[in-house]
């Protein structure tokens, strides 16, 4: 393997590694699915290999972002009005999951994340819903359905973004017949990348003439 082949498949390593994590700050209540495809809109004009993603990686993805966030919603809509809640303890709950994941984030290895984002999701609610009035009673079953709502919906968000990575994989790696998995619905993909002439397309160069 010549210095660029193995340059390449190295960065792009190291690129699906760093997606990965972003991938989890959705646990955190942040928008980890938008974070990733900024990312890979960078390397997409940056680096010298993306050339496969076109304009059909594009719209899937998008629409997979897209769906996650409107299942996120809805989710934890339906199940906190499943549950007797109204608008306003509906927001008490997404501003609760949302502290609550940052307060918890630094235990259980990040575990505490989602576990807070749970408990706040149900905080937020009920403390919302007594400040309108509702009896404590009504106030934790509307509560509880927030905290059922969030959990649901984090499941499908954080779902559709294992997919957007695993579909990037599959478009951005030198060689996708290496992949152990294959999205066989997607658009063709091209074989191997193509270099242009951008910053890290010179940066190879340079090196493989210096080695060579």
């Amino acid at each position: 393997m010549d210095i660029f082949a193995f340059g390449i498949t190295a960065i792009s390593g190291v690129f699906l590694f760093v997606l990965g994590l972003v991938l989890l700050l959705t646990v955190f209540g942040l928008p980890g699915n938008w974070i990733m495809l900024i990312l890979v809109a960078v390397w997409h004009f940056v680096l010298p290999m993306p050339s496969a993603l076109n304009i059909w990686y594009w719209l899937i993805v998008l629409a997979i972002v897209v769906l996650g966030e409107v299942m996120e919603f809805f989710l934890q809509v339906k199940q906190a009005k499943k549950y007797g809640s109204s608008n306003t303890g509906t927001v008490g709950g997404v501003i609760g999951a949302i502290v609550g994941a940052i307060l918890l984030a630094p235990f259980l290895f990040g575990i505490g994340a989602f576990i807070g984002a749970m408990l706040g999701a149900w905080c937020g609610c009920f403390v919302f819903e007594l400040l309108r009035g509702m009896d404590t009673k009504s106030a934790a079953r509307a509560a509880l359905g927030a905290m059922f709502g969030r959990f649901l919906g984090t499941v499908c968000k954080l779902g559709c973004g294992v997919v957007i990575w695993a579909i990037t994989m599959q478009y951005i790696w030198p060689d996708p017949q290496e992949l152990p998995f294959h999205f066989r619905w997607l658009p063709e993909v091209p074989q191997g990348p193509v270099p242009h002439d951008g910053p890290m397309s010179t940066v190879m160069g340079l090196a493989q003439g210096l080695l060579c």
